[in-house]
């Protein structure tokens, strides 16, 4: 049995320190055997004996290998599709309502781990009651873990992850695997080729990838303190269309930060201004 790789307290502090100043993740105090759990591996493959010349090899990495194995290693990718579904609906709704007279449609899916989030926007608004067959849909979905984001952009999971999606569906869009891959599904081409996947850290000065109608950053502010959420709510709402729609997880709230967003429902906030038709 390999032998437990000891974290002292000033080891975690010192990760604790990286990780905030890095990614903006908060590492309280209990969190210390979740640490050794996560980076006891990296330490060893990379022929450490002890976290702190880990610590020493991270602080003394320049090409950005070492802290993005880092956050992979940490972060939680809890998903799966239309996780929270009254988000979905309520896309629905808009393309009748505030979105009746948009042709052209852009959606943000800031965190999207492994993509069930980003499909499942793209789902949702190919399957609105109506079509939206003369509408451009783009869905840009970004993310800081690599692992994740090569598994979203692949596009296949396995049968049990779309299980509970209605049969109508996983037709339409789902291709059934074979051989060695019977017991997968991959998200079909031209489904896929609607959605552009990137690597972005939302708590550094990123540049915005563009103006959108929405934008869907949930269950990752959680992570972050409370000065990091307000400085991110903040460049998000630059990033929205007058008018556009803020969507976060439903056990976050923005309810201890400064922002000018208006509530319109269970985690979704709306932007100031008139609706622009585009």
């Amino acid at each position: 049995m390999v032998s437990e790789i000891h974290l002292s307290p000033a080891d975690f502090s010192a990760l604790s320190q990286i990780a905030y100043e890095l990614f903006g993740l908060q590492l309280r105090d209990g969190k210390q055997s979740l640490v050794v759990a996560r980076l006891s591996g990296i330490v060893r493959r990379h022929g450490f004996r002890r976290f702190r010349e880990y610590i020493d090899y991270l602080r003394a990495d320049r090409s950005g290998d070492a802290q993005s194995e880092l956050i992979n290693a940490l972060t939680t990718n809890h998903t799966h599709f239309y996780r929270e579904s009254a988000h979905f609906a309520y896309l629905q709704q808009l393309l009748g309502s505030s979105w009746r007279q948009h042709r052209r449609l852009r959606i943000w899916s800031a965190a999207c781990s492994t993509g069930e989030e980003p499909y499942s926007i793209l789902i949702s608004l190919l399957e609105a009651p109506g079509g939206v067959a003369d509408r451009e849909i783009r869905v840009v979905a970004t993310d800081i873990d690599t692992n994740a984001l090569a598994t979203a952009t692949q596009g296949i999971y396995a049968a049990t992850r779309v299980a509970e999606l209605p049969a109508p569906v996983r037709q339409r869009y789902f291709l059934r695997g074979c051989g060695r891959w019977a017991d997968h599904v991959r998200i079909k081409p031209q489904i896929a080729s609607m959605v552009q996947f990137s690597r972005i850290n939302l708590v550094t000065q990123f540049a915005s990838p563009g103006q959108f109608e929405a934008i869907f950053c949930r269950n990752v502010m959680i992570y972050f303190s409370q000065e990091t959420q307000e400085l991110l709510v903040n460049r998000l709402t630059d990033s929205l269309e007058a008018g556009g729609y803020l969507f976060i997880g439903h056990a976050e709230s923005l309810s201890s930060i400064r922002h000018s967003l208006r509530y319109v429902a269970p985690a979704i906030y709306q932007r100031a201004g008139m609706v622009v038709h585009r």
